[in-house]
């Protein structure tokens, strides 16, 4: 049996022009470039696993993944690989780091966290144009005290079902342990939101129910009362997938702990879609 090693990858992209993350026919997508890219590295076949599946027009500066390479290719590669991952992947995917990892390192499973942030202006002309691809424009003043009220009946676990694209034999019981915003000098309001894991469309979900608050359409405890839902709420209006970016995966600081870790989380949610 051919021996592999467990590979790191350590990958940013504009999501503007990408499908996803995921491997779809006949689509371009971000996990598309990059096993294209290593299959003609290799020679054969890779297959990627990925610690969160961004939907279309989704950013990343911190997503983490992880490919098994035959052992003997690795060798060859490892003082190069990033470079000639930059020759071969497009401009607006990178992948910044590839290093060697314990084969029960599971970028998906053993991670610890995902942290999102999505980036909002209330200015009157819009967004500057050099942050349009990852920042939206909204049309109403928003007030940063209301927008932390409405976050702060968010934090801890709970059934997010108001909030999420339900898929069969999942939970959407999550846990956020931060959930802040904040007015930027240059008067962009920025949501940092981290949980253990999302499910589809939950961070967008969240961002389109604060919004309303933070604008004053809705109390600002309207988010939290959602939380007593079994099924999605449908007046919440789902917020633009660009103004979105994962900007980091934790992982436990001990090597020793992946395995636990996956096998916890395999336990306690099964299969899961990540936001």
């Amino acid at each position: 049996m051919e021996q592999l090693t467990r590979v790191r990858l350590d990958v940013s992209y504009d999501g503007a022009q990408f499908s996803g993350w995921a491997v779809q026919p006949g689509r371009r997508t971000v996990a598309g470039v990059i096993v294209d890219a290593l299959a003609v590295l290799v020679g054969a076949p890779v297959a990627i696993t990925v610690a969160g599946r961004t939907d279309a027009g989704v950013h990343a500066t911190g997503q983490v993944a992880h490919v098994d390479l035959p052992a003997a290719a690795w060798e060859q590669l490892a003082g190069s690989l990033v470079r000639r991952l930059g020759a071969l992947v497009p401009p607006d995917a990178r992948v910044r780091a590839a290093y060697a990892v314990p084969a029960d390192f599971d970028a998906r499973f053993s991670a610890t966290f995902r942290r999102y942030e999505y980036r909002v202006s209330d200015a009157p002309w819009g967004v500057e144009p050099l942050r349009r691809h990852d920042t939206i424009a909204h049309p109403r003043p928003l007030d940063l005290g209301l927008l932390n009220a409405a976050a702060a009946g968010l934090v801890g676990e709970h059934d997010f079902a108001a909030f999420c694209k339900r898929k069969d034999h999942a939970t959407t019981v999550r846990a956020i342990n931060r959930l802040e915003w904040r007015r930027d000098p240059d008067g962009v309001l920025v949501a940092t939101v981290q949980a253990d894991a999302f499910c589809q469309a939950m961070v967008r979900s969240l961002v389109g129910a604060m919004l309303v608050a933070g604008d004053g359409r809705r109390p600002a405890d309207w988010p939290a009362g959602l939380l007593s839902r079994r099924e999605r709420a449908g007046e919440i209006t789902v917020a633009p997938a660009h103004g979105l970016t994962l900007v980091e995966v934790g992982y436990p600081e001990d090597p020793a702990e992946y395995a636990r870790r996956a096998d916890a989380t395999r336990r306690l949610r099964g299969p899961l879609p990540a936001s």
